[in-house]
């Protein structure tokens, strides 16, 4: 211990000699704040994308994704390598109806250079007044060139569950897990079976561009659809730390059809739905694989005005396999053939992040054999859908999928029961 402590202090007497030498010789004068927050930011992103240090500016930001309203474009972006990268952009909002998608850089605002900044700086650009405009320069790999999108601002009000009944199936779009999305995709269920006057043939459950949140509100919406059952665990440092979370009694959707949708886009809270139900054969998993996001960041108070993103834990779902890196591999894999640029637009995951954490468990895939023959179900381009009306692929062919699977059956946990508590 004593070895540790002298180690430590001989470090941190290197991190003074560089504080004073900047602070001596550096060419423009510059206040011990500015040092002492570059220096922990540091810190924090030499151990993962998603241990941060938080200011005020930071609480208020997080506190507006999750609870209020803004005037701005539905954006949820980041940084990568003083890049400003789109995330996800909101359903219905003004960002998602001039078609950004997830994976686009944004370069420039109004024609000023945005790389090198901090997100800060570029987040309250793209917010404003309402009915005033804002030009985007977007770089979207698969794209030669860059281009312009100029996107009007709007009140964002955050709906993060939203609910429709097509050809007899309720179709749950949850787009966030902010605090009370487990009461209202309650609410939605139920609303789905009064407009019908009856059960739905099934529920689908769109989960794609939804990049997580709330771990507690991930677990009411999953104890929606299962009788019993370990929902997930998060083990910490030391193996002793491990708490799991399970379902209580009570399916409200009653053993019917389910179908969880998900992309590159489903992430974190996301992912620990997909994954529960998936292991549990109560839904089946459509759509392309997950983000993998397998961390649990928690904040850790520091000051009145500042605290401390830490990553704390990994998640597992109930068959003790890790999100992390990998993500969700869908039961069907489905591509959205109705987007344009389905083909040529990597996708951006947790593995592409730079220092991201390694899952301590991989599954070798490479003595299997690359299946390179096109599915001749998915062969259809954008043009021959749009003549069709069909403006979604993936969500039309779950729809399908639902009415094929005929009078609902009871569906068996493949692990094994435990008592229901939390």
């Amino acid at each position: 211990m004593a070895q540790v402590d002298t180690e430590t202090y001989r470090e941190l007497d290197t991190f003074m000699d560089v504080f004073n030498r900047v602070k001596a010789d550096y060419v423009d004068k510059v206040d011990d704040a500015t040092l002492m927050k570059g220096a922990i930011q540091g810190m924090l992103s030499s151990l993962d994308p998603h241990s941060s240090f938080l200011t005020d500016r930071d609480f208020e930001n997080l506190r507006t994704q999750t609870d209020g309203n803004y005037g701005g474009l539905g954006l949820t972006v980041g940084q990568e390598d003083g890049a400003v990268k789109v995330i996800a952009p909101t359903e219905d909002t003004p960002a998602w109806r001039a078609g950004i998608k997830a994976g686009d850089y944004i370069t420039h605002l109004d024609g000023k250079l945005v790389f090198g900044g901090t997100l800060d700086e570029a987040v309250d650009q793209m917010r404003g007044r309402p009915g005033t405009q804002v030009r985007l320069t977007i770089v979207r790999p698969g794209r030669d060139k860059p281009f312009d999108v100029t996107i009007t601002r709007e009140i964002i009000v955050l709906k993060p569950v939203k609910w429709e009944v097509k050809d007899g199936v309720g179709v749950i779009n949850i787009n966030t897990f902010s605090k009370n999305v487990g009461a209202d995709t309650r609410a939605a269920m139920l609303a789905v079976e009064k407009s019908l006057g009856k059960k739905p043939l099934g529920y689908i459950v769109d989960l794609r561009s939804n990049g997580g949140g709330l771990l507690d509100q991930a677990i009411e919406v999953t104890d929606v659809f299962l009788e019993r059952g370990e929902i997930v665990s998060q083990r910490g440092r030391e193996k002793s730390e491990i708490e799991r979370f399970y379902a209580r009694p009570g399916d409200l959707a009653h053993g019917l059809p389910v179908i969880v949708l998900i992309d590159a886009g489903t992430a974190s809270a996301s992912e620990i739905v997909a994954g529960a139900l998936q292991d549990h054969h109560r839904a089946i998993v459509m759509g392309e694989t997950s983000f993998g996001k397998g961390s649990v960041q928690t904040l850790l108070p520091l000051s009145a005005n500042s605290a401390l993103r830490l990553t704390t834990a990994r998640y597992y779902t109930p068959s003790g396999r890790s999100v992390q890196e990998g993500g969700i591999e869908p039961d069907l894999p489905v591509p959205q053939l109705s987007d344009p640029d389905y083909k040529t637009r990597p996708r951006f995951r947790e593995a592409d992040l730079r220092r991201h954490l390694i899952n301590e468990a991989k599954v070798d895939n490479s003595v299997l054999e690359d299946d390179v023959k096109d599915d001749p179900r998915f062969t259809a381009t954008p043009e021959e859908l749009e003549k069709k009306g069909i403006e979604d692929f993936q969500l039309h062919y779950a729809l399908q999928t639902i009415g094929r699977l005929g009078p609902a059956t009871t569906r068996t946990a493949a692990v094994a029961p435990r008592a229901a508590k939390r």
